[in-house]
């Protein structure tokens, strides 16, 4: 049984992990037309897992303290046949949405009704198959640490699986059998291991010998080195994301490189070498020092963004080979995987919960960084005056470019200035490598500076769980921007005259949202929705007896917009409209009396996209809440994804006319930008006035599958 226990418990471990991260993605997807898109759910989602996940580690560890083997083999495989009843996943029957109970205590029992049992019983797995492994004789018994390993890569393996093979071939109610059968089988795997464990404990004649117990600095140190791996990985989500907009995958691919890490330094035979990881370490350190510093370069953006993603392995890299050094005997193998469990969730309340009250930017990842290099002195010699006077020193010389931008005047640029101090900076930390406290020293002031060099003043900037909302002037515009999109533009000259203001970009009067609601269509509407508010810049195409409503799911943006010292589009031209503030769909279903002749969902142009708004039960919602002949109108500019193809292919589920417009913008004037807009109706007679105009044209079934919220495949709308 010993030859075989190898194979047995990597195989158990690796289908395991497998299930594990295929159900987050595979129960949020169930769950999100019945409670919304709100980041705040996803945030509590996440909290609902990293918390099951810390009670599944800690039972693994209570369990494998307190009872015999076999009395934890009976215990889980109960368990995990309990944990059957809750199969297939699903919402619990006759469940509804309550308006008057908080949204993240809903959610919460949503999740634990849907998927708590079986999501508990996984995330005990990884530390309680160890476990078993060490009393199974089988070789390297003794360390069984590696199996984590194969662990993080089945976790790898379902979290590419999900979005690249099972999201673009099934809906979510296939994919949720599959994995039913998927756990089912698990349990034979965990019986085998269980049977592999009882028969090694049975054969060994010599008691095993406990090891050290863990000191209080133990757990401090595995606290600290499992928190700085999964607090950076968010922050290089969300810095990503903010600079080059929600690509496809985006938040995969750190993620991806966060579980990579694991596989490959908790090994005995680690393929990156101790000088090569501490040279990847500091250049790691550095790299992110100087991208903080708010020097652009867009020509290199996808370029920069390799690099930071593999800055971001090598700091992993680093606090995970650490981590794995530190491990203990395997008598304490669980308490030491609650620790990190405990670590990596402290890392994700922070940047998820933390972060967003008290940071008006992303100065978390200063943050995580800051406590990332403290790994460079950490366990080295006590810091001396000498040392400390080297590291000033060479901090000094780092930064005299930029500190001389004063004195130069504009006679050299600001970014020449920031590449000197960066090449200052990769020579310094290369003549101090061996030197820790110098090395820190150096590191800390750059991230200082780069706070100062991108604190630039403001008129507006505050946080919200939706991302970073700022507002400045360029020249004679004021723009209003959410993380790196425009959602909202004005003249100065409109904001000092007190005057009624004129819609830019995407609204501009040429546009063809401006096209529709200015239309005799539109003049002749008396009730007009509008799904997503902006600075409410199409509130000004209103008419005196219309009814216009906006629905908002941020409330930050109902402030920036209703603020006549940032912008007056909503203060001049619609003051006493309503604001609904909540994930437009859910309270769109509430609201049963509406009907619009022209509702807008205007809820794409950030650069994800909200497939619970864009599915034919959402579009069939859209179109019980306007009246007969009336127009849906979408607008759909995204830099990576057509839209259209599902809106054509639901149009044609549903028996609608649409129409496509994809308007070039006016060259030569910035505030006149290209846009995409659908506008869809249950009858022809609707675009009378639009039929003459040939920028106007028919939206057709590209003939693909239709967009459920059971099935979306993002991937089969890239540009």
């Amino acid at each position: 049984m010993s030859r075989v226990a190898p194979v047995l418990f990597t195989a158990t471990i690796f289908l395991s992990a497998s299930l594990l991260f295929f159900v987050q993605p595979l129960f949020t997807k169930i769950v999100l037309p019945a409670i919304g898109g709100a980041p705040a759910v996803w945030t509590t989602a996440m909290l609902f897992f990293q918390t099951i996940l810390i009670a599944g580690y800690l039972y693994a560890h209570l369990s494998t303290k307190f009872l015999p083997v076999a009395a934890q083999v009976g215990l889980h495989l109960m368990l995990w046949a309990a944990a059957l009843f809750f199969l297939p996943l699903s919402i619990q029957s006759g469940w509804r949405f309550d308006p008057d109970t908080p949204i993240a205590w809903q959610t919460l029992m949503l999740f634990a009704m849907g998927v708590g049992m079986p999501f508990a019983v996984l995330s005990a797995n990884a530390p309680l198959i160890q476990s078993w492994y060490s009393k199974s004789g089988g070789p390297s018994a003794d360390d069984p640490y590696f199996l984590y390993g194969a662990s993080n890569l089945g976790s790898l393996c379902a979290l590419l699986a999900f979005p690249l093979i099972a999201e673009p071939l099934f809906g979510a109610g296939q994919i949720g059998w599959g994995w039913a059968a998927g756990f089912v089988l698990l349990g034979l795997f965990l019986g085998l291991s269980g049977f592999a464990a009882r028969h090694g404990v049975a054969r060994r004649t010599q008691p095993k010998v406990s090891g050290t117990a863990p000191r209080l600095t133990d757990y401090a140190f595995w606290l600290v080195l499992a928190f700085i791996p999964s607090s950076l990985m968010l922050s290089v989500t969300t810095k990503v994301s903010t600079d080059i907009g929600s690509f496809p995958l985006v938040w995969v691919l750190p993620l991806s490189l966060y579980l990579l890490t694991f596989v490959l330094t908790f090994t005995n035979k680690p393929l990156i070498g101790p000088r090569v990881l501490n040279f990847g370490f500091v250049l790691a350190i550095a790299i992110f020092a100087m991208t903080l510093t708010g020097l652009q370069l867009a020509s290199v953006t996808v370029a920069m963004t390799a690099v930071l993603f593999l800055a971001f392995f090598f700091i992993a890299m680093k606090a995970h080979h650490t981590l794995y050094a530190a491990r203990p005997a395997e008598s304490h193998l669980t308490i030491f995987y609650v620790t990190m469990s405990v670590g990596g969730a402290l890392g994700g309340l922070f940047n998820s919960i933390l972060a967003p009250l008290f940071f008006a930017e992303l100065h978390e990842i200063r943050t995580t960084l800051v406590i990332a290099a403290l790994l460079i002195i950490f366990g080295q010699s006590r810091p001396n005056p000498r040392s400390l006077s080297h590291g000033l020193l060479a901090a000094a010389i780092v930064i005299l470019p930029v500190a001389s931008y004063g004195l130069l005047g504009e006679r050299v640029a600001v970014e020449t200035l920031i590449i000197i101090m960066g090449l200052l900076f990769a020579g310094a930390l290369l003549m101090l490598r061996g030197k820790p406290l110098p090395s820190f020293v150096v590191v800390i002031t750059v991230l200082g500076i780069g706070g100062v060099l991108t604190s630039a003043e403001a008129i507006f900037k505050n946080r919200s769980f939706f991302g970073t909302h700022q507002v400045r002037d360029d020249a004679e515009i004021r723009l209003y921007r959410n993380g790196t999109t425009i959602h909202g533009a004005q003249r100065v000259d409109d904001l000092a005259d007190g005057t009624r203001p004129t819609p830019l970009y995407y609204y501009h009067p040429d546009g063809p949202m401006a096209q529709v609601v200015t239309s005799a269509t539109g003049r002749a509407a008396t009730d007009i929705g509008i799904v997503g508010l902006g600075v409410g810049s199409l509130a000004c195409y209103g008419l005196p007896g219309q009814n216009w409503q906006f629905y908002e799911i941020d409330t930050m943006v109902d402030q920036v917009a209703r603020n006549p010292a940032l912008f007056t589009f909503m203060s001049e031209c619609a003051p006493e409209a309503p604001t609904h503030i909540g994930d437009a769909r859910i309270v769109l279903q509430q609201q049963t009396n509406v009907a619009y002749d022209i509702l807008v969902i205007d809820a794409y142009s950030s650069d994800a996209v909200p497939i619970h708004l864009t599915t034919v039960e959402a579009l069939a919602l859209y179109r019980d809440r306007v009246k007969s002949g009336g127009i849906i109108m979408f607008h759909i500019s995204n830099r990576y994804y057509d839209i259209a193809l599902p809106l054509g292919r639901s149009a044609a589920a549903l028996d609608l006319s649409a129409r496509i417009q994809r308007y070039n913008g006016q060259p030569g004037d910035h505030t006149n930008t290209p846009s995409v807009v659908v506008m869809m109706s249950n009858t022809e007679d609707s675009f009378a006035d639009f039929d003459a105009d040939e920028r106007w044209r028919s939206l057709t079934n590209d003939g693909g599958r239709v967009w459920t919220d059971d099935y979306a495949n993002l991937l089969s709308i890239l540009n």
